[in-house]
């Protein structure tokens, strides 16, 4: 243990008097940062290895908390090309609905409240009607997320019975969700019917019994088994239900409310086709290919819905003022089951052309210095990417990429010089080549790109 270095360290008192005061933290953080930071270089004392002197260390403390006191929430550049990225958020929200709701959510608003009538109101009317014209179906709720829609669903309909799943639709998504476990949290029993790759009629049929509360179709939306293979039509396992008197829950995941080809990308099932298929109940995400905030639907049946809704669990489950008002202005995005608006950002970045993207491409390069372009090997290309967030799975969409092939440093340190500049720029490697796509890069982003690589 050194003395002489620890009487380098300065004291919790003296640091908090040059501390800024326009740092907006709270002061027993301030202080809970002085005393860790101070932890640390105490440690490295009496290790007798601190070689830098009293006011250096207090100036890296202030440097400190000059960062914390900076949001740690970032607007960044995704070049990753995956338009739906979990990471960054999942489906991007126009500046217009921002600003629209903004306007709204100023002070207090009529959430819960009739203003009509001046009695309490149902937070779920503002956006209801609306899905319900627009999906077919006759009553709907909004929750969090998809996962616990399909919990809650689970767990009104079909609690202390058995479940009925196809071998081949037990999936898991990413942050480890699994229809097995789903289904005993909802405190169900899962039976499994079929095999991975083939499941008829007659494997429904056979595991029906006096105990089954439900079957539960789920989408596979993040794979596709391929070759020999066997699903029943939705329509025929709608007819069985109804006819056994039990309900048909529809797992759809992504949530597609226009249709996909009609907008040159993968195909993928359209809520409107699943609800007249007779399915009871369907849940699905609004923050996938819908393109809203973080939530879940649950739509379909009234008979059904009603129950769900007066289960305690749906209020630990119910979304806020601010989802719901999001929500409502993505929903208004839409114009018909083939066309929406520009303001639903996520279906516009998906729906843009290879052409368009290359030629926002071509001027990013041209504003860039020639020097700059040489030095870090940047070429143009054409790519393909996925939607992300197991939308339209293992499904390529055509994109264009910008390359880079440094010739002074490695691809390591390239990713981490965008990651870490002013404007972050997040893209991927491949190899000793590293990629920014153009899919998910906002058209308005061009220049701020153009900035960040001119940075590193």
């Amino acid at each position: 243990m050194s003395k002489k270095q620890l009487r380098q360290l300065p004291s919790v008192s003296e640091v908090l008097l040059d501390v800024n005061k326009s740092i907006a933290l709270h002061d027993r953080y301030i202080r809970e940062v002085i005393k860790s930071e101070l932890r640390g270089y105490r440690r490295t004392a009496k290790a007798g290895k601190l070689d830098i002197k009293r006011s250096a260390i207090t100036a890296a403390i202030l440097d400190e908390l000059d960062s914390l006191n900076q949001s740690s929430i970032k607007n960044i550049i995704n070049g990753t090309g995956v338009v739906l990225h979990t990471g960054f958020g999942r489906a991007p929200i126009s500046k217009k609905v921002i600003s629209t709701i903004a306007k709204k959510l100023e002070g207090y608003i009529n959430l819960e409240f009739d203003l009509s009538t001046g009695k309490r109101g149902d937070r779920q009317n503002h956006i209801a009607k609306m899905l319900n014209a627009i999906c077919g179906s006759e009553s709907s709720l909004i929750v969090n997320n998809n996962a616990a829609a399909v919990l809650l669903a689970l767990n009104s309909l079909a609690e202390g019975r058995d479940v009925i799943v196809s071998r081949g639709q037990e999936v898991e998504i990413g942050g480890s969700f699994r229809i097995p476990d789903v289904i005993r949290k909802s405190y169900c029993t899962l039976v499994e019917i079929g095999t991975t790759n083939r499941t008829h009629l007659k494997d429904y049929e056979k595991a029906i019994t006096k105990k089954t509360g439900a079957i539960l179709w789920a989408h596979t939306s993040n794979y596709v088994v391929q070759g020999f293979t066997k699903e029943v039509p939705l329509s025929d396992l709608a007819l069985l239900a109804k006819k056994k008197r039990i309900p048909l829950l529809v797992d759809l995941g992504s949530g597609a409310l226009l249709n996909m080809i009609k907008q040159n990308l993968p195909a993928e099932k359209q809520v409107s086709d699943v609800v007249k298929t007779g399915a009871d109940v369907i849940t699905f995400s609004g923050d996938k290919l819908l393109g809203g905030p973080q939530s879940g639907f649950i739509i379909g049946s009234q008979r059904y819905l009603k129950v769900i809704q007066k289960n305690p669990l749906y209020r630990t489950y119910r979304c806020d003022k601010w989802t719901i008002a999001l929500m409502e202005e993505t929903l208004r995005t839409y114009r018909s089951n083939e066309s929406f608006s520009a303001d639903n950002l996520s279906l516009k970045l998906l729906t843009t052309s290879q052409k368009i993207l290359l030629n926002r491409g071509k001027k990013i390069l041209s504003n860039l210095p020639q020097i700059k372009v040489k030095q870090l090997g940047i070429a143009l290309v054409a790519s393909l990417v996925e939607a992300g967030s197991g939308s339209l799975p293992v499904k390529s969409i055509p994109s264009a990429a910008l390359k880079f092939t440094p010739r002074q440093i490695t691809v390591a340190a390239l990713a981490k010089a965008f990651r870490e500049g002013t404007i972050p720029v997040v893209g991927y490697t491949k190899g000793s080549t590293f990629y920014i796509d153009l899919k998910a890069v906002l058209p308005n982003q061009s220049p701020q790109l153009i900035e960040a690589i001119k940075e590193v």
